[in-house]
């Protein structure tokens, strides 16, 4: 696996790529979003974005003609304050790795997961699919998101409300027959543990838009 670090000269946003030893010329492109605690400006803030969430699972077997991009949020904002930001940013690894636009995956945890939501409802023809965890949107917009979502909250979770998750889930079972959820009982706000492992991964990798 090739770990590649990149500061944010040459892109919206400071990043880390996992790229697999043999990956085609056109692969998919996995985007993670972190949490507010993994903020920072690069240098050596970034390794950060390793804390949590697919790092800990991707191989070279697994992560097969994907590459998983993993930016840094600056200290001092958010991510759902960046959306338009993260559009550019995606633009950019697109064209960087060649990537096939049919097969670009969103994902996010806590501060990470509101920012997948909102990404999604914001631009949802990017996305073949999404995985936002332990986070929340914009219910009354939730039709806007018709690609395949898998979304993730621990019911016992103290920092961000499983109200959040659960409201964007009812709305989305009246008009997305692609939706997938976990309500883990007895899960505090770590939910990434359980739902940020190879299952979740390989079901992102074979949605295609």
């Amino acid at each position: 696996m090739l770990i590649e670090r990149h500061n944010g000269a040459d892109s919206t946003f400071p990043y880390i790529a996992y790229v697999p030893e043999t990956v085609s010329d056109t692969p998919a492109l996995l985007i993670q979003l972190h949490g507010a605690g993994e903020r920072g400006n690069g240098g050596d803030d970034l390794d950060k974005v390793l804390i949590h969430g697919f790092a800990k699972v991707v191989n070279d077997d697994n992560l097969q003609d994907g590459i998983l991009i993993m930016p840094q949020c600056p200290r001092d904002t958010f991510w759902v304050a960046r959306v338009e930001s993260i559009r550019r940013f995606i633009d950019e690894v697109v064209a960087r790795y060649h990537a096939d636009t049919g097969r670009i995956y969103l994902c996010g945890l806590s501060m990470g997961g509101f920012g997948t939501w909102y990404t999604a409802m914001a631009y949802p023809e990017l996305f073949a699919a999404i995985a936002p965890c332990c986070g929340g949107g914009m219910a009354w917009n939730a039709h806007t998101l018709t690609m395949p979502v898998w979304a993730f909250h621990g019911l016992d979770d103290t920092c961000v409300s499983p109200s959040q998750t659960i409201e964007m889930v009812d709305k989305l079972k009246l008009c997305n027959p692609r939706l997938r959820y976990d309500l883990y009982e007895g899960v505090g706000h770590d939910s990434w543990v359980r739902a940020f492992g190879e299952e979740t991964l390989a079901w992102l990798l074979a949605q295609h838009k």
